[in-house]
Parts: C-alpha cells; structure tokens; sequence
C-alpha cells in the first residue's frame, strides 16, 4: 500500500483573486516560497521514493525544494494538472461569483462543464487514473509525494472517500498542506486531511 503525501502547491498572487487555471507564468510569491521551504524541511526526515507534480510552474516550484531535499529528480505527471477551466481562466473570481452560472456550480459541479474546458468528472476521473497509476508503481508503505491544486486535490480526496462528486467542494485544501492517502489499488485510507502543521485560520 503505497503512503501518498497529496501537497497543495504554495501561495501566488492570484489565490482568492483570479482563476488561474492553466494559465502559464503563474509562480509562488514570496510567502508561497517560503512555505515550499518549509514543507521541505518538516518533510526531509521522511524515507520518500519520489516526488511527482503538476505541469504548471507553481506546483514545480513547490515541489523543488522537496524534491532537493531527497536528492530526487521532479517527476512530471500530466494527469496532476489544474481543471482545464477553459473560457474561464483568469477570470476575476468575485466577477464569476456574482454571475448566474455560479451556483449551479457550487450546487451541481457533477453537471457542469466549463466553457471550452473539462467537466469536473472528467477532471476527477484524471487525477484518480493518475493516482493509481503511481501507487501501483511502489510497494507496499512505500511514501511518495505529488504535487497539485486545491481543486484535483479535493476531487481525489471525494473519490477515495466515496462522497458524491456535488459535495466535493466541502472539503478544505489550503496552500501549502498534506493530505496523506493510503493507497493499495481502490483501496483506500486517510491520514491527515488539509495538515498545515499549525491550525488553520477560521
């Protein structure tokens, strides 16, 4: 059963601003630095195999200072990629809020599909093929970490969980936290769930 470290990558300056999607040239500002600094060194005593990440620069960079850490290489994975948002990325997030679409999202994600995007099952589908995909790579207690979005975060943690994919979004994923998924085929286990190491802001 593989031990899986699900890591939010660190702040930018588009969290609770724009939606970034997959939009490139978006990197961790100096708080998300620091935090990447310091999920390296609360995670440099653990035995960990392999550190996979998302495409997009802001998972990169916080997967780097981990990855350097164990002397191991950053192993990109398509399938840890951010929701293809489509017409939507980089929309201003209080725009998108107050618009008529919104709560069909917050209330329906399993029937929505963004503008020229993915659908939020499809997005889910992905990341849990990308998932076990990696846990049928290790052996048994083997730890590895991955490096993605709140968002495909949350989604996985759903499935694994067995929730309904229209409550997927009342799971809480900060920047910079571990979620610790036990994995062994469709087999399941949490640890820690959204573990920053200190307690969250209410």
């Amino acid at each position: 059963m593989a031990v899986i470290l699900l890591v939010r990558h660190g702040h930018n300056d588009m969290i609770g601003k724009k939606l970034a999607g997959r939009l490139p040239d978006v990197h961790l500002n100096q708080e998300g630095q620091a935090q990447a600094s310091c999920l390296a060194e609360r995670l440099a005593n653990l035995p960990i195999k392999a550190v996979f990440t998302s495409p997009l620069e802001r998972a990169v960079e916080t997967a780097q200072p981990i990855a350097h850490a164990q002397d191991l290489p950053v192993k990109i994975l398509p399938e840890l990629m951010e929701i293809d948002f489509g017409k939507w990325e980089g929309e201003d997030l209080d725009k998108l809020k107050h618009g008529r679409v919104w709560k069909h999202v917050q209330d329906k994600p399993s029937e929505f599909r963004f503008p020229g995007g993915e659908s939020f099952s499809e997005a889910q589908d992905r990341v849990v093929n990308g998932l076990l995909s990696i846990s049928q790579a290790f052996s048994e207690k083997e730890m590895v970490v991955v490096t993605s979005h709140s968002d495909v975060i949350r989604l996985a943690v759903a499935h694994f969980l067995g929730l309904p994919l229209d409550n997927f979004q009342r799971i809480r994923i900060l920047p910079a936290s571990v979620t610790v998924l036990y994995l062994n085929g469709d087999q399941a286990f949490f640890g820690p769930i959204n573990y920053t190491f200190e307690f969250p802001n209410l």
